[in-house]
Formats: C-alpha cells, structure tokens, sequence
C-alpha cells in the first residue's frame, strides 16, 4: 500500500466502514487528518511513514443532488436528485484514486425530487406535490447504471470495489418514529432478518453488477456484506448513538440507532474481506 490513495465514496455507512479501518490501520501507524469539510462529512487521512492516503467522499446519493437535511436528519425542503449527473465531488478526484470502495444507501428511500436535463421528471414519496411518483426501482437502478458505465468508459482504471446494501435492524417502527434494535445476540443457524426494501435495493445492485461486469470490467469487484451483516441484530448502537443518550435519566425518550454499526463491531468483518480482495487482485 505504499504510495497509493484510497477512496470511500457514499454516505454515513460508509463513513462509518472507513472509521473502522482507521481504526485497524493505527495498529501499525496513527495517521494524520489532512483535511475535513465543515460538518466532517467528508475528510482525508495520510499514513506518512508510507505515504498512503484514504479519502472520505461524502455523496450519499453518488449523484448530483441539493440536500437540505441538518445532522440530526431534520429536512427543510425534499432533496432534488439528478438522475443524469455524476457527482463532481468524487468524479473529479476519481483519476488521483488507486482503489475505490463505493456504495449506495439509505439515502434512496428518502422523498425525493428526480431531475434530468435539469427538468423535474418526477419524484418518489410526494403525495402532495403534482409530480409523476416513480418507483424505487427506477431512480437506484438508473444511478447504479450510469455509475458503472463511469467505471467502465474510464481510461484510467482504479480497483473498484462495490459495497453492497447494508440492512438495518429497526423493530416495531423505523428510524424517525421510535423503531428499537435490543437483541445482544446474533441470530443462530444462518437466520437472517430482512425487510422487502432492503431485499429490493440488494437485488438491484447485484443485477446492475453483473451486467457490469459482463462488459469485460476486469477491475470492478464485488464486496457483498448484506447476509453476514443481516445476522448481527446486536451489532447497531442503538440508544448510544449520542454520548451518554440517558444522561437525564432512563426515562428520556432517545433515537435508537439500528442502521449503523459498533466499533468494535461487525463492520470490522467488512475491512477484513475488503483487504482480502484487495490483496487476491
């Protein structure tokens, strides 16, 4: 790895996969924050006793796209996604990048304005907007195939590892309006707890993959994370997303976290097959 650049390029989970690579790689050297955006979306790290770089995108979406949301996911207006333009955030550096790992998300099933030629198109989860609802389907598969084709047409060819869809946890409810995630166990005998969206996002991805790589894609591979990390329901921070959530007391009503994951946790796993790739190419 000496004198290579890394990439991450997605959102939080993401973020969340670099951290626990970080965390990994300062057993042999700590290394040295060169850079971070204003909220510390996206930040670059230098090994310098080996001159190895890993740089955080942050570009949920892959997309070009206007958000509107603060750090606590509180939106003031729906995000616009253009279906038909990479984001230059990454696809500017990408020819300074020796590996890729790069993933979509959760950030797809959120409401969402479509754009093309910059012209509304339609739009996912707006009943009160007039605007023509399309399915998920149509927006993920769209951006997973321009993405690809990116790779493809690219002279210049990085190893790129897609990251599959990373499956959450809420029980009961979701995210937004109390969904918990209390389980201290790994489900036994290969059981896996899914839901019908995130059995459909994965779906895409695997599809859109391999027609990729039936078009002679020699450097893109495949990091398929969704069954082994749909077995570990105790692996999410749950309540402890914030420091000290029940500082006020255990009667205070907290956002449970069941979408990211511990560290340590089950996200090292994902580091330790993404090396193993990484080393068999």
């Amino acid at each position: 790895m000496r004198s290579k650049s890394w990439a991450f390029i997605g959102d939080s989970i993401l973020r969340n996969q670099v951290l626990s690579l970080i965390c990994l790689l300062q057993k042999e050297e700590v290394p040295l924050e060169v850079y971070h955006d204003e909220q510390f979306k996206s930040r670059k790290w230098i090994f310098t006793n080996y001159n190895f770089t890993i740089s955080l995108i942050w570009s949920p979406m892959l997309m070009k796209a206007e958000i509107f949301e603060d750090s606590d996911g509180v939106s003031k207006s729906d995000i616009q996604l253009h279906l038909d333009t990479i984001d230059t955030k990454w696809s500017n550096e990408y020819n300074s990048f020796n590996y890729i790992v790069i993933s979509g998300g959760q950030w797809f099933l959120k409401t969402t304005i479509y754009l093309e030629n910059n012209t509304i198109t339609g739009c996912h989860y707006c009943p009160k907007k007039n605007l023509v609802e399309l399915p998920l389907t149509y927006s993920y598969r769209k951006v997973l195939k321009i993405v690809f084709k990116f790779f493809l047409s690219a002279n210049h060819k990085p190893l790129v590892i897609y990251r599959t869809w990373s499956p959450s946890h809420f029980e009961y409810k979701e995210w937004s309006n109390g969904g918990s995630c209390n389980k201290t166990e790994p489900f036994k005998g290969g059981l896996i707890y899914e839901k019908d969206v995130d059995k459909m996002m994965r779906g895409i991805e695997i599809e859109e993959f391999k027609n990729a790589i039936m078009k002679n894609a020699t450097n893109l591979k495949l990091l398929d994370m969704y069954n082994l990390s749909a077995q570990r329901p105790d692996g999410h921070p749950g309540p402890f997303r914030k420091f000290h959530p029940f500082g006020k007391g255990r009667n205070v009503v907290v956002q449970n976290d069941c979408l990211h994951w511990c560290l340590p946790g089950p996200i090292d796993y994902w580091n330790d097959l993404l090396m193993e790739i990484v080393l068999r190419n």
